[in-house]
């Protein structure tokens, strides 16, 4: 398994229903999980939260917690389930992180992280790896990530996820956690420097195969959020220029993939706007995006969405000429 593209860790995107489509775009990125906290997988629906379909994978599970005994147990479940990694989230700076004491927030206790990440080696043979800031609020000078990321080496954990962006606890909304700390992907460089040994994987505000081609210039591995769920079809570009491969779906074809996935996952319970809700950027840029974004908010995208309608959305895109490079809509 490599990180050499990673799609991020987002709430309420990266669900399974997204990673099986962004997976019919791209066989070679590594996909992540939504952040799951080890409480809730301790006391809840362990087969709701966790279950997925093989075709996902490589994915790797993202946890998020500060009870080392309950990270533990979750990372051991996490690998009976099948997943291809373990990943603990110290970046997420949400009120309900911050609430509970995990996330970012652990940057402020690096003993307690240490911890954590003994328990959850000992419990399961996957690599534990780590998704971190480079620093928070009044704390971003190098020194005190070298020695963050210096402790954290010890436990024999050997791949960290860097935002290289701080975060900001308890003044920030999560949106301007995204946007407002300036990138210092110096910094980032200067780890993979002083870390050789180490395999580290730069995140934050990467939007294009030619940015990640200069990032790889200087670390191990790329890992890109929001502009893969505005934009899905930029991982065939990815597929194309990253990975050397030339055998790519159109975006028709992948939602003609897509159909006999959806006609199941309806019938074991879920709903239509769940799954399709993931599609709707995935002809952005394109003649004809504006309407299948319209058609797909107006009658995919809402709760009670018939899934008869999936059997009509090839004549859709048929009849208006969406991806069409002359068409035109009706």
């Amino acid at each position: 398994m490599h990180r050499k593209v990673c799609v991020a860790p987002m709430m309420d995107c990266t669900d399974r229903h997204e990673r099986f489509f962004l997976r019919l775009i791209s066989k070679n990125v590594l996909l992540y999980t939504e952040m799951i906290v080890s409480e809730a997988i301790d006391r809840g629906d362990k087969k709701k939260l966790l279950s997925f379909n093989i075709r996902e994978k490589p994915v790797a599970l993202q946890l998020g917690g500060s009870s080392p005994k309950l990270l533990a147990n979750a990372s051991k479940i996490g690998e009976e389930f099948g997943y291809d990694e373990i990943n603990l989230n110290l970046g997420c700076p949400s009120k309900k992180v911050q609430k509970n004491k995990f996330g970012a927030c652990l940057i402020k206790e690096p003993n307690l992280v240490v911890d954590c990440l003994n328990e959850m080696q000992a419990k399961t043979k996957l690599p534990v790896t780590v998704k971190t800031r480079i620093g928070y609020d009044d704390v971003e000078d190098y020194e005190s990530l070298f020695n963050f990321i210096n402790l954290l080496k010890l436990t024999g954990v050997k791949t960290f996820v860097i935002h290289s962006r701080k975060a900001m606890l308890g003044k920030f909304t999560p949106k301007q956690n995204l946007n407002i700390p300036p990138l210092k992907y110096e910094m980032v460089y200067k780890l993979k420097e002083d870390f050789k040994d180490l395999e580290i994987i730069i995140n934050g505000g990467i939007a294009s195969t030619d940015q990640i081609k200069n990032h790889l210039k200087k670390v191990d591995g790329v890992m890109i959020g929001r502009s893969v769920y505005h934009s899905p079809y930029i991982l065939a570009d990815i597929e194309r220029e990253i990975f050397g491969n030339d055998e790519i779906s159109s975006r028709q074809e992948i939602i003609e993939k897509l159909i006999p996935y959806v006609k199941n996952e309806v019938k074991k319970g879920a709903r239509l706007n769940q799954i399709m809700r993931h599609t709707i950027g995935l002809f952005h840029g394109q003649t004809g995006s504006n309407f299948w974004k319209r058609y797909l908010s107006e009658n995919m995208c809402v709760r009670d969405a018939d899934v008869k309608k999936i059997d009509h959305i090839m004549d859709k895109i048929k009849i208006n000429r969406i991806d069409h490079p002359t068409g035109q809509i009706d």
